[in-house]
C-alpha cells in the first residue's frame, strides 16, 4: 500500500499502513465529505456499469440502452435490462468499505456522503446522509413526470404504466444526456467546498460532474485523501493517497480512529 504524505505512518493493521496524520485529522474533523464511485460497489460483487455484458445482453453497450432516446425507441428492452441489473444488485451485500463509512458518520459531527453509484447499498448499510448523484436503480419514477412511484397495477405491461397519469414507469437514474438532480449537486458542492476533510474513494476521477468535486474541495483549501487501488488524475493533488481496496483500506483507518490511546 502506498502512501503519499510527509507525516509519520502507525504501526501496520492487516499490512496497511495509516498516517497518523490523517488519523489526527479524522478525529478532529467536524464535517467529513466522502464521495463513491463504482469501485466501492465492485467490491460487492456489483458489475461497473461499463463491465462486459453476459447473455442477451452481451450484443448492447450501455450507451445503446441508458438513454431517454433508447426508452422513447423501445421501452420494453430498456426496462427489462434495468430489471436484469435490479436483480444482479439484490443479490449484492453491502461490503466493508459501505460498514466503515457506517462507522465514521456515527463518530464524526457531520458526514455528507456523495455517491456516484445507482445500487443502494450505502443506504442498505445503514448510512443516513447520502446523496445520490445519478439516482437509485432501486427507485421507480413516470417518465412523464419524474414523480416517484411505490406501486402499480400489475396488468402485464412492460414497462409498468403510472397509475397517476398512464405514462411509461422507469427506473430513478440519470441517463446519459440528463442533467444531474439540481438539489444533490448542490449539495455535494456546498459539502466539498464546507467540509473539513474530503475523501474520494473507489472512483476514477473523471465522469463530470462529480469528478470535480475533490478538486473543488481543494480549491477551498480543504485536505484530500484518495483511497483507490490505481492512480488517478486526483493522485497528484490529494494531501493522502491510500493505494488498495476501500474494503480494507477503510476499516483499517476506522480501526485507528476509533483505537484507544494517544496519537
Amino acid at each position: 500500500m502506498r502512501i503519499i504524505d510527509d507525516g509519520d505512518t502507525l504501526p501496520a493493521m492487516d499490512a496497511l499502513t495509516i498516517p497518523t496524520d490523517l488519523v489526527s485529522a479524522v478525529k478532529t474533523a467536524r464535517h467529513i465529505a466522502v464521495l463513491t464511485g463504482a469501485g466501492v460497489s465492485a467490491e460487492s460483487g456489483v458489475p461497473t456499469f461499463r463491465d462486459a455484458q453476459t447473455g442477451l445482453w452481451a450484443r448492447y453497450s450501455p450507451e445503446e440502452l441508458a438513454t431517454p432516446q433508447a426508452f422513447r425507441r423501445n421501452p420494453r428492452l430498456v426496462w427489462e435490462w434495468y430489471e436484469w441489473r435490479r436483480r444482479l444488485v439484490a443479490q449484492a451485500q453491502p461490503n466493508p468499505a459501505h460498514l466503515a463509512l457506517v462507522q465514521l458518520e456515527q463518530i464524526v459531527p457531520r458526514l455528507t456522503l456523495i455517491t456516484q453509484n445507482v445500487d443502494g447499498l450505502h443506504r442498505r448499510a445503514g448510512s443516513r446522509n447520502v446523496v445520490e448523484l445519478h439516482g437509485s436503480i432501486t427507485r421507480t419514477i413516470c417518465f412523464d413526470d419524474r414523480q416517484v412511484v411505490e406501486s402499480w397495477a400489475d396488468t402485464g405491461d412492460v414497462p409498468p404504466r403510472c397509475p397517476r397519469c398512464g405514462g411509461l414507469l422507469r427506473p430513478d437514474v440519470v441517463w446519459f444526456g440528463e442533467s444531474l438532480p439540481p438539489d444533490a449537486l448542490q449539495t455535494a458542492f456546498a459539502a466539498a467546498e464546507q467540509c473539513d476533510l474530503f475523501f474520494s474513494v473507489g472512483t476514477s476521477t473523471v465522469v463530470q460532474p462529480a469528478a470535480s468535486l475533490p478538486f473543488t474541495a481543494l480549491q477551498a483549501g480543504v485536505p484530500v485523501v484518495e483511497i483507490n487501488p490505481q492512480e488517478t488524475p486526483l493522485t497528484p493533488y490529494a494531501r493522502w493517497t491510500l493505494t488498495g481496496p476501500a474494503g480494507k483500506v477503510l476499516p483499517a483507518l476506522l480501526r485507528h480512529v476509533t483505537s484507544e490511546g494517544k496519537i
